[in-house]
């Protein structure tokens, strides 16, 4: 099992990017409504959408995108299975380095999930 530990990464993020949003409020409230805009329940379900989105963080090789989607997923009672097809989606059209990024969702996933 790995020890990469994504909810401490999601916390460091947030807690990064404070002066930022200090500094450029203007700007990160853009993104702010750029992200929530774009996640909205429409034609397409948000658990979609956040399957989408945390396709597109393996294939970037964000680990910071795969904390933040991989919580969402949660959220939005994804199940392991529809995360695992997702994943095979991910190696089919990224390769190895998907399958890297792959294993570290699972991790979120399994970290973000265990019984406390």
């Amino acid at each position: 099992m790995s020890t990469f530990d994504h909810i401490g990464l999601i916390q460091n993020i947030n807690d990064n990017l404070v002066p930022l949003r200090k500094t450029q409020p203007e700007a990160m409230q853009a993104f702010g409504q750029l992200a929530r805009a774009a996640m909205t329940e429409g034609a397409v379900s948000a658990k979609h959408k956040e399957l989408i989105a945390l396709a597109i963080g393996i294939t970037q090789h964000c680990s910071g995108c795969i904390g933040f989607h991989v919580k969402a997923l949660i959220k939005l009672q994804c199940t392991r299975q529809e995360l695992e097809e997702m994943l095979s989606i991910c190696v089919y059209m990224g390769g190895g380095p998907a399958l890297m990024y792959s294993a570290e969702a699972l991790s979120a996933w399994d970290s973000m999930t265990a019984p406390a």
